[in-house]
C-alpha cells in the first residue's frame, strides 16, 4: 500500500501540473472543449486514485471540483477568468493535501482544513450563483458521497447496474488492489449483490504468486451515471475485461453477456442468480432459448460480417478517406500507448547511486590504463583501450538517464506571472522558448528558486505600468520571455523582459552610497549593472511585497555559482534588460583536457577548450599576445597560484572560451584528454576563486578542475581596467585581485 501511495502521488502532482496548464489556457481559449475535457480527466484522476489508496479528504474535496468542471464541460456554467481563479486555488489546495498524504498523516491540520471548507463553500455558492438547478444535483451527490465516505453507511438510490470486471494478470505487478476498486465502487452507491470469479485460476502447482486471476460480478445500486461508473477503473482499463449492464436490462442482454464471457454458462448463470440480477428460471430459459436459436440457423448460408467502417462508405455517410484517416489515427494512439507501456520509474536516489558507481569505475579504468602503459604490454594496452571505450559510453548511457527537459520548470511561471500580474494590477504575457532543452535533473532542481526570484524581479521591477508604458510609445502589454539552449558544452537559460531597464546612474550612486566603490573608480557599463548582485544592494525606494528589500539577487549569484555556473545582466534603459544564466550540462563526469604546472595537474573542461598553442621564451611582462590578429588576454598558472621555481623554455597557452569571451590559460605541459569525475571541494575551500572542484587521477593523486568562466571574466576584466584605468591605477588594481 505504500508503494502504491508513493505511486500515486507522484502521478498526481503531474495531473494537477496539467490542470494548472489548462486552467492558464482557459482564460485564453474558454471555448476549447479539448482543454476542459483535460481539466475534467485530471481532476477526476485525482480523485479516483484518492479513492484507491482510500484517502478520503482528497477525495472529499476533489468531488466538488469535479462537480464543478462536470457543469462546466456540460455547458452548464461558462468560461470566465474569476472561475479560473477559484480552481487554481483548488489546485494549490489539493497540492497541499497530497503533501499532508505524503508525510503520512491522518488528516489535515486545522488551519488547512478550515481553508478547504471555505474553498467548498466558494465553489458550492459559484454553482448556486451561475446555475441553480445543477446546484441542487451536485450538492445532493457530494452530500451523499461524503456520507458513505466518513460513515461507510449506504444510500437509497433507485437505479440497479450489473457490473462486470475480470482483472488483467499485470494488475498487482502494476501496485494495484482488485480489492480496493470495489471499495471505491461502494463510495458511488450501495453494493447489493458480489459474487467472485476465479474460474481462470490455474491449479496451484502452475499459479504465478504475481499474477491476478479473479473477476468480479457485481449488482451497483446508484444514481451514478455508466461514464462515472467507467471512471472508477481508469487506473486499469487496458489491464481489466469490464462489461456494464444498464438498469432494467433486458434478458436477452444478460444471456449475451453470458455468451461472450470465457467462463462456464451455467456456472456465471448461478453466479448471476447469487448477485441477483437475475432469477434461476430467467437463466434457463434464456440459455434454452439461446441453444434453439442457434440450432436454427444455418452457417453455410452466412456471409461474414461487414465492417462498421465499410457500412458507412457504403451507405455515402462518410467518405472512405475519412474512414482511413481514423484508422491510421487509432493506430498512432496504440503505438503510444504501447510506447508508454515501455517506460519505467526509477527512483532518483537510485539513478544518484548509479552514477556514483559509474564515476568510480571510471576512475579504476584510468588507474587500469595508468598501469598498462607503465608495463608496456601490446595485449594489455589494447585490452584497457577498449575497457576505456566502454567505461566512456556506459558513462554517456547513465548521464542520459539523469537528463530532463527544463520545459516543467518553465511552464510553472505562467502561473506565476498570472497571479504577480493581477496583483500588480499589469497587463503581462509570458513566452517560452527552448522547453525541450535537456540538462541534469539535479542543475534542474537547484535552479527552480534562482530563475523564480529573477522572474519576480522582471514582474516588479522591470515592467512598467500600462500608463507609463503607453506614454513611452510601447504596447501597454508587457512581456517576459525565458529562452535555453546549449551553447559549448553548457546551457544558456535567459530571462528578458521589455520595461524600462537597468538606471545605471542611480546603481552607481548607490554603490558609491553603500562604499561598494570609490567615487573616482571607473567603471565599464557591464560591471555598473552587475553591482544589483552585491548582498544588500537594492535601488528600490518603496518595499513590497515581491522585492525591494535588498534580498535576492545576491542568493542568486551564490545559488548558480554553486552550480559551477555564472550570471550576467545586460540592460539597456528604456527597453529592458536580460539576465543570462550559463549552467554546466551535468554536475557528476565530464570530459577534461590535463594540463600540468611544475608537479601539480589540472584540468580543464574540454567543452571550453578552443585549440592549443606551443610559445617559446613568452614575455614576462607581457599579459597578452596577438593570435591571428586577435588581442588574446591570458593568465599563467604558475603566478595565479604562485608555483616556486623557474618555468621551462617552452610554454604552452591553452585557448578557452566563456560566454563569448576568449582567454589564454598558461601551462608547463599539455597531457591530453582525461574523463574527469568531479568531487566537490570541502567547506574551506568554498571560497577559493579560479578552482571549481577536484578529481583523483589513475595514479591516485589529486587533480584540481579549473574555474574558467571565473578565469576568463578575470582576464577579461583585468584587461579592461588596463585600458580604461592610469597605470598607477591599474597596477594597485591588480594587486587587489590577487589578493
Amino acid at each position: 500500500m505504500d508503494e502504491l501511495t508513493s505511486v500515486f502521488i507522484q502521478e498526481s502532482r503531474e495531473q494537477l501540473a496539467e490542470m494548472e496548464a489548462g486552467l492558464l489556457r482557459l482564460e485564453q481559449n474558454p471555448d476549447d472543449s479539448n482543454n476542459i475535457n483535460g481539466i475534467f480527466r485530471a481532476a477526476h484522476t485525482i480523485k479516483g486514485g484518492a479513492g484507491v489508496v482510500e484517502c478520503n479528504f482528497i477525495v472529499s474535496f476533489t468531488h466538488l471540483v469535479e462537480n464543478l468542471l462536470d457543469s462546466l464541460r456540460n455547458g452548464e456554467l461558462a468560461a470566465s477568468g474569476s472561475l479560473a481563479t477559484l480552481l487554481l486555488e483548488c489546485c494549490d489546495q489539493m497540492g497541499s493535501l497530497l503533501d499532508v498524504l505524503a508525510a503520512g498523516a491522518p488528516a489535515p491540520e486545522a488551519a488547512l482544513q478550515a481553508r478547504g471548507d471555505a474553498l467548498t463553500e466558494r465553489l458550492k455558492q459559484f454553482i448556486a450563483e451561475q446555475n441553480p438547478e445543477a446546484n441542487a444535483a451536485s450538492l445532493a451527490v457530494h452530500d451523499a458521497s461524503v456520507e458513505v465516505e466518513t460513515s461507510g453507511g449506504g444510500v437509497v438510490i433507485t437505479d440497479s447496474w450489473h457490473i462486470s470486471v475480470r482483472f488483467g494478470k499485470n494488475v498487482l505487478r502494476g501496485g494495484m488492489d482488485p480489492l480496493s476498486f470495489i471499495r471505491y465502487l461502494s463510495s458511488l452507491g450501495e453494493i447489493l449483490g458480489i459474487e467472485t470469479v476465479t474460474e481462470t485460476m490455474p491449479p496451484a502447482e502452475e499459479m504465478d504468486p504475481e499474477s491476478c486471476y479473479m473477476g468480479f460480478e457485481v449488482r451497483l445500486q446508484t444514481r451514478a451515471s455508466k461514464a462515472d461508473i467507467e471512471r472508477v477503473f481508469d487506473f486499469v482499463r487496458d489491464e481489466c475485461d469490464l462489461r456494464i449492464l444498464p438498469p432494467h436490462s433486458k434478458l436477452a442482454d444478460y444471456i449475451k453477456h453470458i455468451q461472450e464471457l470465457p467462463e462456464d454458462t451455467m456456472r456465471l448463470g448461478e453466479i448471476l442468480v447469487r448477485c441477483g440480477a437475475l432469477t434461476q428460471a430467467e437463466v434457463e430459459d434464456g440459455l434454452k432459448l439461446q441453444k434453439t436459436s442457434q440450432d436454427e440457423a444455418h452457417p453455410e448460408d452466412e456471409t461474414p460480417a461487414p465492417q462498421l467502417g465499410d457500412l458507412l462508405v457504403d451507405n455515402k455517410v462518410v467518405h472512405k478517406e475519412i474512414v482511413e484517416a481514423a484508422i491510421v489515427k487509432q493506430t498512432q494512439i496504440n503505438d503510444n500507448k504501447s510506447k508508454e507501456a515501455r517506460l519505467v520509474r526509477v527512483q532518483a536516489d537510485k539513478l544518484d547511486q548509479l552514477i556514483d558507481l559509474v564515476g568510480e569505475l571510471v576512475i579504476a579504468g584510468a588507474s587500469a590504463n595508468l598501469l598498462a602503459q607503465k608495463s608496456k604490454n601490446g595485449d594489455l594496452v589494447e585490452a584497457t583501450s577498449i575497457l576505456s571505450r566502454l567505461v566512456e559510453d556506459i558513462r554517456d548511457s547513465a548521464l542520459q538517464l539523469r537528463m530532463v527537459q527544463i520545459g516543467e520548470t518553465f511552464t510553472r511561471f505562467n502561473r506565476l506571472v498570472r497571479d504577480v500580474s493581477k496583483e500588480l494590477g499589469k497587463d503581462i504575457e509570458l513566452s517560452i522558448n527552448g522547453a525541450e532543452t535537456e540538462l541534469d535533473k539535479t542543475v534542474v532542481e537547484k535552479i527552480g528558486d534562482p530563475l523564480m526570484h529573477l522572474v519576480r524581479n522582471s514582474l516588479d521591477h522591470g515592467i512598467e505600468p500600462a500608463a507609463l508604458r503607453l506614454e513611452r510609445g510601447k504596447p501597454a502589454t508587457g512581456h517576459v520571455s525565458l529562452n535555453a539552449f546549449h551553447d559549448s558544452g553548457s546551457i544558456v537559460i535567459q530571462i528578458s523582459d521589455d520595461g524600462g531597464g537597468l538606471n545605471k546612474e542611480k546603481i552607481h550612486a548607490k554603490a558609491v552610497e553603500r562604499g561598494l566603490i570609490q567615487p573616482t573608480q571607473t567603471l565599464s557599463d557591464a560591471e555598473i549593472v552587475n553591482l544589483i548582485f552585491e548582498p544588500g544592494f537594492s535601488t528600490v525606494d518603496k518595499v513590497s511585497n515581491l522585492s525591494g528589500r535588498g534580498v535576492g539577487m545576491d542568493v542568486v549569484r551564490r545559488n548558480i555559482q554553486a552550480l559551477r555556473g555564472a550570471v550576467e545582466v545586460d540592460s539597456v534603459e528604456g527597453e529592458g534588460a536580460t539576465f543570462t544564466i550559463r549552467l554546466p550540462l551535468t554536475l557528476a563526469i565530464i570530459d577534461g583536457f590535463l594540463v600540468g604546472v611544475d608537479k601539480a595537474s589540472y584540468v580543464i573542461p574540454l567543452d571550453t577548450v578552443v585549440e592549443c598553442i606551443e610559445l617559446k621564451n613568452l614575455p614576462t611582462d607581457r599579459n597578452f599576445l596577438n593570435l591571428r590578429g586577435e588581442a588574446l588576454p591570458f593568465v599563467r598558472l604558475r603566478e595565479l597560484f604562485e608555483v616556486e621555481g623557474e618555468p621551462p623554455p617552452r610554454e604552452n597557452i591553452v585557448v578557452v572560451q566563456f560566454a563569448g569571451k576568449r582567454a589564454g590559460i598558461v601551462v608547463d605541459v599539455l597531457m591530453g584528454e582525461f574523463q574527469t569525475v568531479i568531487k566537490p571541494l570541502g567547506v574551506m575551500f568554498r571560497h577559493l576563486r579560479g578552482i571549481g572542484g577536484s578529481t583523483i587521477l589513475g595514479s591516485g593523486e589529486v587533480a584540481l578542475i579549473l574555474d574558467v568562466a571565473a578565469l576568463v571574466h578575470a582576464v577579461s576584466q583585468n584587461e579592461e581596467h588596463r585600458l580604461l584605468t592610469p597605470p598607477m591605477q591599474h597596477k594597485l588594481t591588480a594587486v587587489q585581485n590577487a589578493r
